[in-house]
């Protein structure tokens, strides 16, 4: 598993149980396609709302289905996939909008005013993944989807301070640094676009960055405890996405907060240290 893009979803993971697989893997076919609508290639913006659209289509079709109201047939492929396992596993629709919704608003917001407007982002475009593992595994209670939001939450954190440098570097430039964040800090947002080819890191963009991953981390850490409640298989994969999540968050420090010539990733020499911590009592 690596901190980036869907990557970070546990897709057909040797740690999941066999008969969870496919929903598991189904549920990423829909998540990865429509992020890419979002963000890959180089087609307009109301083309990308179009194709994510498309999506939220389909959705409605399952729920006039189910709500008895008209059978309506699913007609694209990805959902052929994913219906079957929204129904046996009585799934929230409201979870896959909420990801939809969570795209559609990168296509035409780049910036963030504050780290609130930046946790409601996150609360549509990553917690949605944990809370339909939980529901998965009929573990979705009021204490588990709490936690597992932290968790999901902070991961997307994390991705987004690793990816600074590339989302300031797209065409259309991307900045998820809280902006008040940024004032307080006195870094410009002309300062991160220009330090996208520069070396030269001032003092105040490392207490930026210093401050949003010491913030993400207390929010991973304060769900982790999730990975240690829940039995099995589903309680280790959670620990492995938690000490993956901030081992990435220990290179950010390493690299002394420069994520734009060396952006930290997961490497193999990572994983043993990251399992041997997941397996600790």
């Amino acid at each position: 598993m690596a901190v980036d893009h869907y990557e970070n979803f546990p897709v057909a993971s040797i740690l999941l149980p066999a008969r969870l697989r496919p929903a598991v893997a189904a549920i990423y076919v829909f998540a990865r396609t429509a992020d890419d609508f979002a963000d890959e290639g180089d087609l307009p913006a109301t083309e990308r709302l179009r194709l994510l659209d498309s999506y939220r289509h389909e959705l409605d079709r399952i729920e006039h289905s189910a709500c008895g109201s008209n059978n309506e047939p699913t007609v694209h492929p990805v959902f052929h996939r994913l219906r079957p396992h929204i129904a046996k596993h009585r799934l929230p629709l409201a979870l896959f909008r909420d990801l939809l919704d969570a795209f559609a608003q990168d296509v035409v917001k780049t910036r963030y005013a504050s780290f609130e407007e930046l946790l409601d982002y996150c609360r549509r475009s990553a917690n949605p993944v944990g809370r339909l593992l939980l529901h998965l595994f009929d573990a979705a209670t009021p204490d588990n989807l709490r936690r597992s939001d932290a968790i999901c939450s902070a991961l997307q954190l994390i991705n987004h301070w690793q990816d600074v440098g590339i989302d300031a570097a797209k065409p259309v430039p991307r900045i998820y640094l809280p902006q008040d964040d940024m004032a307080r800090c006195k870094v410009s947002e002309e300062s991160i676009l220009r330090r996208v080819t520069s070396a030269d890191f001032s003092a105040n963009f490392r207490e930026l960055m210093k401050f949003q991953v010491d913030r993400a981390r207390t929010l991973m850490l304060s769900g982790a405890r999730l990975g240690r409640d829940l039995p099995g298989r589903i309680g280790l994969e959670i620990r492995v996405i938690v000490a993956g999540g901030l081992s990435i968050l220990d290179k950010i420090e390493a690299a002394d907060y420069d994520v734009f010539n060396r952006r930290p990733v997961l490497g193999a020499l990572d994983w043993p240290r990251i399992l041997i911590s997941a397996l600790r009592p």
